[in-house]
Protein backbone atom coordinates (compact mmCIF):
# COMPACT_ATOMS: atom_id res chain seq x y z
CA UNK A 1 0.00 0.00 0.00
CA UNK A 2 1.30 3.49 -1.05
CA UNK A 3 2.32 5.70 1.77
CA UNK A 4 2.58 9.55 1.28
CA UNK A 5 5.09 11.60 1.83
CA UNK A 6 5.36 13.01 5.43
CA UNK A 7 5.77 16.39 4.12
CA UNK A 8 1.95 15.86 2.57
CA UNK A 9 0.47 15.60 6.32
CA UNK A 10 -2.17 17.99 6.35
CA UNK A 11 -2.14 19.86 9.88
CA UNK A 12 -4.56 22.05 9.39
CA UNK A 13 -8.02 22.02 11.77
CA UNK A 14 -11.11 21.46 10.07
CA UNK A 15 -14.08 22.79 12.05
CA UNK A 16 -17.16 20.22 13.14
CA UNK A 17 -19.67 20.35 11.27
CA UNK A 18 -22.67 18.40 13.36
CA UNK A 19 -26.09 20.14 13.31
CA UNK A 20 -27.78 17.02 15.10
CA UNK A 21 -25.28 16.27 18.13
CA UNK A 22 -26.34 13.12 20.09
CA UNK A 23 -24.75 14.14 23.64
CA UNK A 24 -22.69 17.31 22.75
CA UNK A 25 -24.47 20.32 22.76
CA UNK A 26 -24.39 22.75 19.58
CA UNK A 27 -22.99 25.15 22.04
CA UNK A 28 -19.91 22.97 23.17
CA UNK A 29 -19.50 21.54 19.54
CA UNK A 30 -19.01 25.40 18.89
CA UNK A 31 -16.87 25.78 21.63
CA UNK A 32 -14.90 22.86 20.45
CA UNK A 33 -14.23 25.04 17.14
CA UNK A 34 -13.50 28.03 18.45
CA UNK A 35 -11.35 27.52 21.30
CA UNK A 36 -9.83 23.90 20.77
CA UNK A 37 -11.35 22.24 23.71
CA UNK A 38 -14.31 21.78 26.04
CA UNK A 39 -14.69 20.55 29.50
CA UNK A 40 -15.65 19.35 32.10
CA UNK A 41 -17.81 15.88 31.54
CA UNK A 42 -18.66 13.81 34.81
CA UNK A 43 -17.90 10.33 33.19
CA UNK A 44 -17.16 8.41 36.64
CA UNK A 45 -18.88 9.00 39.80
CA UNK A 46 -16.72 9.17 42.72
CA UNK A 47 -16.70 5.42 43.39
CA UNK A 48 -15.64 4.57 40.08
CA UNK A 49 -12.75 7.37 40.05
CA UNK A 50 -11.33 5.90 43.28
CA UNK A 51 -11.55 2.99 41.69
CA UNK A 52 -9.75 4.04 38.71
CA UNK A 53 -7.54 5.37 40.94
CA UNK A 54 -6.66 2.17 42.90
CA UNK A 55 -6.15 0.70 39.07
CA UNK A 56 -3.53 3.26 38.48
CA UNK A 57 -1.81 2.62 41.17
CA UNK A 58 -1.82 -1.62 40.81
CA UNK A 59 -0.58 -1.27 37.41
CA UNK A 60 2.07 1.34 38.21
CA UNK A 61 3.66 -0.90 41.09
CA UNK A 62 3.07 -3.74 38.42
CA UNK A 63 5.48 -1.83 35.98
CA UNK A 64 7.93 -0.99 38.73
CA UNK A 65 8.30 -4.51 39.98
CA UNK A 66 10.19 -5.08 36.38
CA UNK A 67 12.97 -2.91 38.02
CA UNK A 68 13.93 -2.07 34.32
CA UNK A 69 14.06 1.81 34.30
CA UNK A 70 11.02 2.79 33.14
CA UNK A 71 9.37 6.23 35.22
CA UNK A 72 5.52 7.17 35.81
CA UNK A 73 5.50 8.21 32.39
CA UNK A 74 6.10 5.70 30.63
CA UNK A 75 2.29 3.66 30.60
CA UNK A 76 1.82 4.12 27.38
CA UNK A 77 0.04 2.37 24.56
CA UNK A 78 -1.30 -0.60 26.99
CA UNK A 79 -4.56 -0.28 25.72
CA UNK A 80 -4.32 -3.29 24.15
CA UNK A 81 -2.66 -5.07 26.88
CA UNK A 82 -4.18 -3.83 29.66
CA UNK A 83 -7.88 -4.88 30.19
CA UNK A 84 -8.17 -1.76 32.75
CA UNK A 85 -7.42 0.72 30.10
CA UNK A 86 -9.11 -0.86 27.29
CA UNK A 87 -12.13 -0.59 29.33
CA UNK A 88 -12.08 3.27 30.24
CA UNK A 89 -11.04 3.92 26.39
CA UNK A 90 -13.78 2.41 25.35
CA UNK A 91 -16.31 3.41 28.01
CA UNK A 92 -19.76 4.30 26.16
CA UNK A 93 -20.11 7.85 27.98
CA UNK A 94 -16.76 8.96 26.36
CA UNK A 95 -17.48 7.60 22.79
CA UNK A 96 -20.63 9.40 22.88
CA UNK A 97 -19.26 12.89 23.13
CA UNK A 98 -16.33 11.73 20.96
CA UNK A 99 -18.69 10.61 17.95
CA UNK A 100 -20.45 14.12 17.87
CA UNK A 101 -17.13 14.86 17.20
CA UNK A 102 -15.79 12.50 14.95
CA UNK A 103 -18.14 11.12 13.46
CA UNK A 104 -19.91 7.84 14.08
CA UNK A 105 -16.70 5.68 13.30
CA UNK A 106 -13.99 6.26 15.91
CA UNK A 107 -10.72 4.51 16.41
CA UNK A 108 -8.72 4.61 19.38
CA UNK A 109 -4.80 4.93 18.84
CA UNK A 110 -2.88 5.41 21.81
CA UNK A 111 -3.09 6.06 25.23
CA UNK A 112 -0.93 7.48 27.53
CA UNK A 113 -0.84 8.13 31.35
CA UNK A 114 0.79 11.51 32.75
CA UNK A 115 1.82 10.81 36.40
CA UNK A 116 3.31 13.54 38.10
CA UNK A 117 4.55 12.84 41.58
CA UNK A 118 4.90 15.38 44.31
CA UNK A 119 7.62 17.57 43.11
CA UNK A 120 8.51 16.36 40.11
CA UNK A 121 10.69 18.33 38.22
CA UNK A 122 9.60 17.92 34.76
CA UNK A 123 7.82 20.01 32.57
CA UNK A 124 5.54 19.42 29.73
CA UNK A 125 6.43 21.94 27.51
CA UNK A 126 3.99 23.74 25.01
CA UNK A 127 3.27 22.11 21.99
CA UNK A 128 0.88 20.48 19.46
CA UNK A 129 0.33 17.16 19.77
CA UNK A 130 -0.11 16.49 15.94
CA UNK A 131 3.30 17.89 15.46
CA UNK A 132 4.99 14.56 16.57
CA UNK A 133 2.32 11.82 14.64
CA UNK A 134 2.54 11.00 11.26
CA UNK A 135 -1.19 11.04 10.83
CA UNK A 136 -2.62 13.13 8.28
CA UNK A 137 -5.08 14.50 7.93
CA UNK A 138 -5.02 16.14 11.83
CA UNK A 139 -8.10 15.05 13.19
CA UNK A 140 -7.43 13.65 16.45
CA UNK A 141 -9.39 14.60 19.80
CA UNK A 142 -7.60 14.09 23.03
CA UNK A 143 -9.63 12.58 26.24
CA UNK A 144 -8.13 13.67 29.13
CA UNK A 145 -8.98 11.30 32.19
CA UNK A 146 -8.39 12.73 35.25
CA UNK A 147 -7.53 9.94 37.44
CA UNK A 148 -6.69 12.23 40.13
CA UNK A 149 -8.05 15.66 41.33
CA UNK A 150 -6.37 18.16 38.75
CA UNK A 151 -6.22 21.84 40.01
CA UNK A 152 -3.41 24.58 39.18
CA UNK A 153 -1.80 23.61 42.29
CA UNK A 154 -0.49 20.42 41.14
CA UNK A 155 0.36 21.06 37.53
CA UNK A 156 -3.10 21.02 35.54
CA UNK A 157 -2.82 20.62 32.14
CA UNK A 158 -2.84 24.47 30.47
CA UNK A 159 -4.21 25.18 26.89
CA UNK A 160 -4.21 28.36 24.65
CA UNK A 161 -7.51 28.85 23.54
CA UNK A 162 -7.56 29.73 19.50
CA UNK A 163 -4.00 28.41 19.14
CA UNK A 164 -5.40 25.27 17.20
CA UNK A 165 -6.28 27.63 14.29
CA UNK A 166 -2.80 28.66 13.37
CA UNK A 167 -0.99 25.75 11.64
CA UNK A 168 2.08 24.26 12.13
CA UNK A 169 3.57 26.67 14.75
CA UNK A 170 7.67 26.97 15.08
CA UNK A 171 9.28 24.83 17.42
CA UNK A 172 12.28 24.55 19.11
CA UNK A 173 13.98 21.86 21.48
CA UNK A 174 13.61 21.63 24.96
CA UNK A 175 15.78 23.00 27.37
CA UNK A 176 15.42 21.97 30.95
CA UNK A 177 13.93 19.12 32.78
CA UNK A 178 11.21 17.72 30.60
CA UNK A 179 8.76 15.11 29.21
CA UNK A 180 8.90 15.93 25.53
CA UNK A 181 11.25 17.52 23.53
CA UNK A 182 9.47 20.43 21.54
CA UNK A 183 8.47 23.66 22.61
CA UNK A 184 6.96 25.92 20.68
CA UNK A 185 9.06 29.79 20.19
CA UNK A 186 7.56 33.03 21.63
CA UNK A 187 4.40 31.57 23.35
CA UNK A 188 3.12 34.56 24.63
CA UNK A 189 2.54 35.66 21.16
CA UNK A 190 -0.26 33.24 20.85
CA UNK A 191 -2.62 34.36 24.24
CA UNK A 192 -3.47 33.92 27.54
CA UNK A 193 -3.13 30.04 28.68
CA UNK A 194 -6.26 28.84 30.79
CA UNK A 195 -6.02 26.20 32.95
CA UNK A 196 -8.00 22.63 32.65
CA UNK A 197 -8.79 21.79 36.35
CA UNK A 198 -10.97 18.72 36.89
CA UNK A 199 -11.86 16.02 39.66
CA UNK A 200 -11.41 12.93 39.69
CA UNK A 201 -13.58 11.21 37.16
CA UNK A 202 -14.30 14.38 34.72
CA UNK A 203 -12.65 14.63 31.46
CA UNK A 204 -11.88 17.24 28.89
CA UNK A 205 -12.05 17.11 25.24
CA UNK A 206 -9.00 18.88 23.13
CA UNK A 207 -8.08 19.47 19.44
CA UNK A 208 -4.87 17.93 18.13
CA UNK A 209 -3.73 21.20 16.73
CA UNK A 210 -3.91 22.99 20.20
CA UNK A 211 -1.15 24.57 22.12
CA UNK A 212 -0.49 22.97 25.75
CA UNK A 213 1.17 21.77 28.16
CA UNK A 214 1.84 22.04 31.89
CA UNK A 215 4.82 22.91 34.46
CA UNK A 216 6.31 20.75 36.90
CA UNK A 217 4.55 19.72 40.33
CA UNK A 218 5.70 21.63 42.68
CA UNK A 219 3.52 20.26 45.11
CA UNK A 220 2.94 17.40 47.66
CA UNK A 221 -0.39 16.23 45.78
CA UNK A 222 0.28 14.13 42.79
CA UNK A 223 -1.68 14.81 39.32
CA UNK A 224 -2.41 11.81 36.78
CA UNK A 225 -4.08 11.71 33.92
CA UNK A 226 -4.98 9.15 31.12
CA UNK A 227 -4.69 10.29 27.87
CA UNK A 228 -7.05 8.66 24.98
CA UNK A 229 -6.54 9.14 21.42
CA UNK A 230 -9.36 8.86 19.11
CA UNK A 231 -9.69 9.95 15.27
CA UNK A 232 -12.07 8.68 12.87
CA UNK A 233 -10.49 5.82 9.98
CA UNK A 234 -10.19 8.87 6.96
CA UNK A 235 -7.10 9.93 9.14
CA UNK A 236 -4.49 7.76 7.58
CA UNK A 237 -1.19 6.53 9.77
CA UNK A 238 1.45 7.48 7.01
CA UNK A 239 4.05 5.49 9.05
CA UNK A 240 1.30 1.94 9.14
CA UNK A 241 3.41 0.88 12.16
CA UNK A 242 1.28 4.04 14.29
CA UNK A 243 -1.96 1.64 13.19
CA UNK A 244 -0.91 -1.51 14.69
CA UNK A 245 -1.82 -1.00 18.28
CA UNK A 246 -5.33 0.82 17.36
CA UNK A 247 -8.42 -0.17 18.38
CA UNK A 248 -11.92 0.36 16.24
CA UNK A 249 -14.21 1.51 19.12
CA UNK A 250 -17.48 2.17 17.03
CA UNK A 251 -18.64 1.74 13.69
CA UNK A 252 -16.37 0.62 10.99
CA UNK A 253 -12.92 1.00 9.12
CA UNK A 254 -13.83 1.26 5.39
CA UNK A 255 -10.10 1.80 4.42
CA UNK A 256 -8.59 -0.80 5.98
CA UNK A 257 -5.62 1.30 7.47
CA UNK A 258 -5.98 0.69 11.36
CA UNK A 259 -5.79 -2.47 13.44
CA UNK A 260 -8.89 -4.03 16.04
CA UNK A 261 -6.86 -5.04 18.49
CA UNK A 262 -9.27 -7.60 20.89
CA UNK A 263 -10.25 -6.76 24.24
CA UNK A 264 -7.11 -8.04 27.02
CA UNK A 265 -7.29 -10.93 28.79
CA UNK A 266 -5.58 -9.20 32.10
CA UNK A 267 -2.56 -6.70 32.33
CA UNK A 268 0.09 -7.10 30.89
CA UNK A 269 3.06 -4.61 31.99
CA UNK A 270 5.88 -5.94 30.38
CA UNK A 271 7.69 -3.26 27.51
CA UNK A 272 5.95 -2.40 25.11
CA UNK A 273 7.23 -2.31 21.00
CA UNK A 274 8.14 1.54 19.75
CA UNK A 275 8.12 3.79 18.87
CA UNK A 276 5.63 4.82 21.57
CA UNK A 277 2.47 7.51 20.67
CA UNK A 278 4.66 11.00 21.83
CA UNK A 279 2.72 13.44 22.74
CA UNK A 280 2.43 14.94 26.11
CA UNK A 281 -0.05 16.85 28.42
Amino acid sequence: MTQMPKSAIDLSFKPVENPSPKRLSREQIAQYNELGYVKPFDIFNPLKAERNRAYFDYILASMRAFNDGRDTYAINGYHSRCHGIYEMATDSRILDLVEDIVGPNIIIWATHFFCKVPHDPKSVPWHQDASYWPLSPARTVTAWIAIDDVAVENSAMHVIPRSHNKGHLKWKNTEGPAVLNQEVENIKQYGKPEPIELRAGQISLHADMIVHGSQPNRSARRRCGLTIRYCPPEVEPVDRFWGSNSILARGTDPHGWWANKPKPPGEDLTSPDKPKAIGGN
